[in-house]
């Protein structure tokens, strides 16, 4: 069975290399770019994204290029704690949470996936043209389109897919909530205890940091009349100076959010961007993975974790199904529902929820925060958010395994290039 996917992104990589562990041999990754180049900031993998990867054999190759915070704790403007608990194995998680820097975990999987499909497997330079429900795709490529048959293709190709287009092209671009988010990464000394991931702020402004490696990764927000590029600039530099005069008076006692955002070598403009959730994901033999299939905010650190999963879920059911449209099928009636309310959670803020209420209820700050929001409502939002994302820690350390069984798969197709 030939398998392509076109994207080789965090999820489409993570497809590659969850086919290939569910016995598929003739699996080709296709991009549009020329190389690949470790671009990005610092994003978290979940324990449910961990077990996956670890699953795959990468466990110890991912937590050797990141961090593992061991605490998260919201705060509102001023720097009062709202919320605190443990994170990966503090929490009771099998499997840790892992801080790591984006480029950096894609040249991990592209490695890995090189090493174990061959080096054939990551074809350059190709950019889906359109593919069609029998499961041809054309790709553009420098000397001209090339269209490639395939029992399935699996459109991993972010949030500006093509593939999601085809099906949809009156959507439009991606929707803008009105917050902009400049990322980046600074060396200063560490903060607290050098393991916790903060967040501070309300609707309207807020930021994040946490350590990664021997840098300190950040992400700053707020609520903006316009940002360039809106429909998703990506890799935008900005001036920092601006960032810092908008966070002037965020200096806590245990961290100088100011100072952190002067000293970043580069720092990164985004708007805060998702699209409305899809009634179907799959079209005859083609279907969607990661942001192509479910873009969401960023509240709860969730994105990267999410196209794994989705990595994994969707090889186990090609493996297990007793054909392609059978496999397609359970696939998304098992991610699509979950996404679709964890996209919509996340519109609503997600765990970051505290925040939204501290404010809302005490602008002004608080003596104590359980005269603001009870104990009960702080860990009803908390874990709440963990059960609909799949990550709270019971259901995660007992639910079985989504590498399939042995199964014998029929012989690879050849010649697939029409």
């Amino acid at each position: 069975m030939r398998i392509v996917i076109a994207g080789a992104g965090i999820g489409g990589l993570s497809a590659a290399l969850s086919l290939h562990a569910a016995g598929f041999r003739d699996v080709v990754v296709y991009d549009r770019v020329e190389a690949l180049r470790p671009l990005g900031v610092g994003i978290n993998l979940l324990p449910h994204a961990v077990r996956e990867l670890t699953e795959l054999g990468l466990g110890d190759r991912v937590a050797a290029s990141g961090t593992a915070p061991e605490t998260l704790a919201y705060f509102n403007r001023y720097g009062q704690q709202i919320w605190c608990e443990p994170r990966g194995i503090a929490a009771g998680y099998r499997w840790p949470q892992l801080s790591v820097h984006r480029g950096v975990l894609q040249m991990e999987l592209l490695a890995a996936v090189r090493d174990r499909l061959g080096p054939a497997s990551v074809r350059l330079g190709h950019r889906l043209v359109a593919a069609e429900p029998s499961g041809i795709g054309r790709f553009a490529t420098a000397d001209g389109d090339v269209d490639v048959a395939a029992e399935v293709i699996i459109g991993a190709d972010g949030i500006h897919s093509t593939l999601r287009r085809q099906h949809r092209p009156d959507e439009g671009p991606p929707l803008w909530n009105g917050l902009t988010l400049w990322r980046g990464t600074a060396r200063v000394p560490a903060f607290a205890d050098g393991r916790t991931m903060i967040m501070a702020g309300d609707a309207d402004q807020k930021f994040v940091a946490y350590p990664l490696g021997d840098e300190v990764n950040f992400v700053a927000e707020r609520r903006t009349p316009a940002v360039a590029g809106a429909a998703g600039d990506w890799h935008r530099a900005v001036d920092s100076a601006t960032v810092v005069e908008l966070f002037r008076t965020w200096r806590f006692p245990w961290l100088d959010i100011p100072r952190l955002i002067a000293a970043a070598g580069e720092v990164l403009e985004y708007p805060m961007v998702d699209r409305d959730p899809l009634d179907r994901w799959t079209h005859g033999r083609t279907t969607l993975l990661g942001d192509a299939a479910h873009p969401m905010y960023p509240n709860g650190s969730n994105g990267a974790s999410q196209a794994v999963l989705d990595a994994r879920t969707l090889a186990f059911h090609l493996a297990t199904a007793t054909s392609v449209e059978a496999a397609l099928a359970a696939y998304e009636a098992e991610r699509r529902p979950a996404t679709t309310a964890l996209a919509l959670s996340n519109r609503r803020q997600g765990p970051e929820r505290v925040m939204v209420l501290a404010h809302e209820r005490a602008p002004n700050g608080f003596a104590h925060i359980h005269e603001v929001i009870s104990a009960e409502e702080l860990t009803t939002i908390a874990t709440g958010y963990k059960k609909a994302a799949g990550f709270h820690p019971d259901a995660l350390n007992s639910r079985p395994s989504l590498t399939p069984p042995a199964v014998t798969h029929p012989p690879a197709t050849t010649g697939a290039q029409l």
